[in-house]
């Protein structure tokens, strides 16, 4: 081992020398193009700029590269090559222009991850490289092809094997915060769905611990690679079902040489809004639903609470006047011609014609209608009629519309019960128009505010060269930053003007849509994200058993209109890499005690150490047992430790952490999370987190407190309940 590793060190030396070198030709290459910001020929300018850029491009690249830049080799038959291939995590080139370094998307890497004992494809031996910065701490190795190592020995080539293999030591890692990269480790199997064809929807399925996140995360490095122009401009948008998921996983793509994806959570898949606690499962499971969609429909053309209902005039010898009912005739005739935000051009013409039309005396009609117009446009009261009417809304505005109970009545009848109705309105109560929304809604309530911002379309923009022209105001190039109606006034922060949304929904696209936990996602999540993918490829991941939502059919459906008829290319897969023997056989027998249509994968390792079940008496001490239990996972283990209770539990068992003297550094970052599903940062071994929480995460050691609660707090609480068991990669502990 110590020969081997030495060996590989000094060509892992050799790599990071080159690497060095190849920053340095980049910073002088960024430097070269700043030095031509004196050319004042177009020509010049584009050549300086697409310097800078690439340079920019290629020292983000090298930062991002230096942990664990090589890890894996090649040794192949004689026939292909004597001389070993090194595989990393960004392709180099010697100073002869010689590869050094294959980078792992690559076709040349493929077989890296595709060879395997029956069919070797010319690799005798295959290695991974286990180092901590840039040392090398371990090689772990794989023999493919005995026969051709007997040959190559015959023939003087020494290829000793060293270690348990590199899958088995990558599953007796200590997890840490972070998900890293396991490149070095992807199974044939993960790897066809890696490499499959870059259109349509490429759906990823299998049980707990499978690998279907770091698949899909490979994935979305690989498409990059191959079709870098048209996914970089495009952009590519990665889903979690969480904010602890996503920063659990955010070193995943840095660390594979790629910066340019978007990772949001379902609570931030809309700009400029951050949402990050749920509502109760029954709150949840109304504004989840499909007919949720309807409501934000109907509530979008109601008339804006506060604005006028009537307006009067006297023009030559008649008395004009816009009534309910003439006002309504208006409205539908808008509303019939597109959406709300669009007709602002629309609205002065549309609401001069219903006063002409009651223009009946000789001397206004002999003025004609164009000296009307133009009367009728230098009146201010006019002006402000038709701003207050029919005012430019945005979609956190009309929402906090329904805090009332009469307009939400309104809008819901005959979609939603009474009782579903006095859930939402107690849900939204709080809703207070003056402060930031991003701090009051729920992750439920993200997917509404998008239905809404579609239903109201984007507020048309002013050209430049009418900013100040109260007609061009009126007359429908509206400048937004100027419109101010009782609406507003009541509806906007106290004291300023209303500011529209600064993203458009014409800017929502992306090139590729990468959905991870998508069994969970609720039918209006499902057209909240597919508006971001209309014209994307999908790579979809997710696990049927472990879904969270309680109508799958209506799930079913709304993805299915999301992925708009797509051909879809299916990859399952069926080992677990994550929990050990014990463990899965645990949570397996579970599903199927609880009837959960579960799919079961094989578990590849074995500890020896089954889970443990704590059974309480009454009276017993709950803190105490969970006490316990903890101190004797965190000291068994050197990785992180989960503990997972009930939502209504939370806070308490939150205390009880951060009263612990033995987990005193745990306790900061445990009462920061109190009231939060946000997981603590640093190095804390030990965190409390709900069975939603734990979506997509994995520990070394769960503590379950309490399992039956967490099963009985939602129709779906036995699919969490299966995931919570999942979680644990080699200590499990059950409190009941």
């Amino acid at each position: 081992m110590e020969r081997e590793v030495a060996a590989e060190q000094a060509f892992v030396d050799r790599v990071y020398r080159q690497l060095e070198h190849a920053g340095q030709a980049a910073q002088s290459l960024a430097r070269e193009g700043h030095s031509r910001a004196h050319l004042g020929h177009e020509g010049g300018l584009v050549e300086r700029d697409a310097m800078v850029f690439q340079a920019a491009k290629r020292i983000a690249q090298l930062d991002a590269a230096h942990e664990g830049l090589v890890f894996g080799r090649l040794d192949l038959d004689a026939t292909v090559d004597a001389e070993p291939r090194y595989v990393g995590r960004i392709g180099l080139r010697d100073d002869q222009h010689d590869s050094l370094l294959i980078d792992w998307r690559a076709p040349a890497a493929a077989v890296f991850y595709q060879a395997t004992a029956a069919e070797p494809q010319h690799v005798l031996r295959r290695r991974v490289l286990r180092s901590t910065g840039r040392a090398v701490v371990g090689v772990e190795d794989e023999l493919l092809d005995a026969e051709g190592m007997a040959a190559a020995e015959e023939a003087g080539r020494a290829l000793p094997i060293i270690g348990e293999g590199a899958l088995m030591a990558q599953l007796s890692r200590a997890r840490d915060r972070s998900m890293h990269s396991i490149v070095a480790t992807i199974q044939a199997e993960q790897d066809k769905a890696i490499r499959a064809p870059s259109k349509g929807v490429v759906s990823i399925s299998g049980g707990p611990g499978t690998g279907k996140t770091v698949v899909a995360l490979h994935r979305a490095a690989y498409l990059l690679y191959t079709d870098r122009q048209r996914y970089e401009r495009g952009g590519v948008l990665v889903v979690g079902p969480s904010g602890v998921f996503m920063r659990y996983i955010e070193r995943v793509l840095p660390s594979l040489g790629e910066t340019a994806v978007a990772l949001r959570s379902l609570g931030e898949v809309v700009d400029e809004v951050r949402a990050t606690r749920h509502d109760e499962p029954a709150v949840a499971d109304v504004k989840g639903s499909a007919r949720m969609a309807e409501v934000m429909r109907r509530v979008s053309r109601q008339q804006a609470p506060g604005s006028p209902r009537e307006y009067r005039v006297f023009w030559r010898d008649d008395r004009l006047v816009l009534d309910r009912g003439r006002l309504g005739q208006v409205r539908r005739q808008l509303m019939s011609q597109g959406l709300r935000n669009k007709q602002l051009p629309r609205v002065s013409n549309a609401l001069l014609d219903a006063l002409w039309r009651q223009v009946r005396g000789e001397r206004g009609r002999d003025q004609g209608r164009e000296k009307f117009n133009d009367e009728m446009l230098s009146r201010q009261d006019f002006l402000d009629f038709a701003l207050a009417w029919w005012p430019p809304l945005d979609a956190a505005g009309v929402l906090c519309w329904l805090r009332e109970p009469e307009l939400l009545a309104r809008v819901a009848e005959g979609v939603l019960s009474a009782e579903e109705q006095r859930l939402l309105a107690k849900s939204w109560a709080g809703l207070d128009p003056n402060r930031p929304i991003s701090g009051q809604i729920s992750i439920e309530d993200v997917p509404l505010l998008d239905e809404l911002r579609y239903a109201l379309g984007d507020v048309p923009q002013k050209a430049d060269d009418e900013r100040d022209d109260p007609l061009a105001l009126i007359e429908g190039a509206v400048n937004i930053q100027e419109l101010m109606t009782a609406a507003d006034r009541e509806y906007a922060p106290a004291g300023r003007a209303w500011r529209p949304p600064v993203s458009s929904i014409e800017d929502d696209g992306y090139a590729h849509v990468l959905i991870d936990e998508a069994q969970d996602l609720t039918p209006m999540q499902w057209r909240m994200v597919g508006r971001r993918g209309r014209t994307a490829s999908w790579t979809i991941v997710g696990d049927p058993a472990q879904s969270s939502w309680p109508e799958p059919a209506e799930a079913d459906a709304a993805r299915a209109a999301a992925l708009e008829r797509k051909q879809i290319h299916r990859f399952h897969l069926s080992t677990n890499y994550r929990n050990s023997a014990e463990i899965y056989a645990h949570a397996a027998a579970y599903a199927e005690r609880v009837g959960l249509d579960a799919d079961l994968p094989d578990a590849v390792r074995r500890t020896g150490v089954p889970p443990r079940e704590v059974r309480l008496t009454d009276g017993a001490d709950l803190e105490s047992a969970t006490r316990e239990a903890v101190l004797e996972l965190a000291g068994a283990v050197s990785g992180t430790v989960g503990i997972v209770v009930p939502v209504a539990r939370r806070s308490e068992v939150n205390a009880w952490l951060a009263s612990w003297p033995e987990l005193a550094s745990d306790a900061a970052g445990a009462r920061a999370a109190v009231d939060s599903s946000v997981t603590p940062s640093g190095d804390d071994r030990v965190v409390v987190l709900t069975g939603l929480d734990t979506k997509g995460l994995e520990f070394d050691g769960i503590v379950v407190v309490r399992p039956q609660e967490i099963e009985d707090e939602s129709q779906t609480g036995r699919a969490t309940l299966y995931v919570v068991l999942t979680r644990a990669t080699q200590l499990l502990t059950t409190i009941s």
